[in-house]
């Protein structure tokens, strides 16, 4: 599992993956994101050599870029990924631990989170939190909204929807 972060600018994606091609490298899953300035991206990859012959390789990407790099040896493995069942949409005023409240509560009925994106919007004197998961879960919908209804009463929207996936 490779990660980089660094300062967002065009053709990161693309100098990483060259060079990981050139190193005869293969990609797997990946996942990136642009998060204020910052650019990150986590991708599963291989290379005969592993990954010291993948560090060699970015080498000049990281050091051109001013990226970090953090390597991991991982067992996962393509198509092991779960489809999203479940789709929480949260909205409230932003204060701390919104966060850990949601996912604490949705985490105690077995909702597994695949993936999570929160924003900060208002002004400084009235922010608001938005965020939204998609997850999987075995547990039905209303178990996962008993989850969250003390946090509704305590003025949280939360929105719980199924996901519908066509895959064919």
């Amino acid at each position: 599992m490779l990660t980089l972060v660094g300062e967002d600018r065009p053709g990161i994606v693309a100098r990483v993956t060259q060079a990981i091609f050139e190193a005869g490298g293969s990609l797997g899953e990946a996942s990136m994101i642009r998060l204020g300035g910052n650019f990150t991206i986590m991708l599963m990859a291989e290379a005969v050599g592993g990954a010291e012959r993948l560090r060699q390789a970015l080498a000049p990407v990281v050091a051109d870029l001013s990226l970090c790099l953090h390597i991991d040896a991982m067992g996962g493995g393509l198509h092991r990924h779960l489809v999203p069942n479940v789709q929480v949409r949260v909205a409230g005023a932003d204060r701390a631990g919104i966060v850990a409240d949601v996912t604490g509560a949705l985490a105690r009925v077995g909702f597994n989170i695949l993936e999570l994106e929160s924003d900060v919007g208002g002004d400084p004197q009235r922010p608001f939190y938005l965020m939204n998961i998609q997850g999987y879960s075995e547990s039905p919908l209303e178990a996962l909204e008993a989850a969250v209804a003390g946090l509704v009463a305590g003025g949280i929207v939360v929105d719980i929807s199924a996901v519908e996936t066509l895959i064919g």
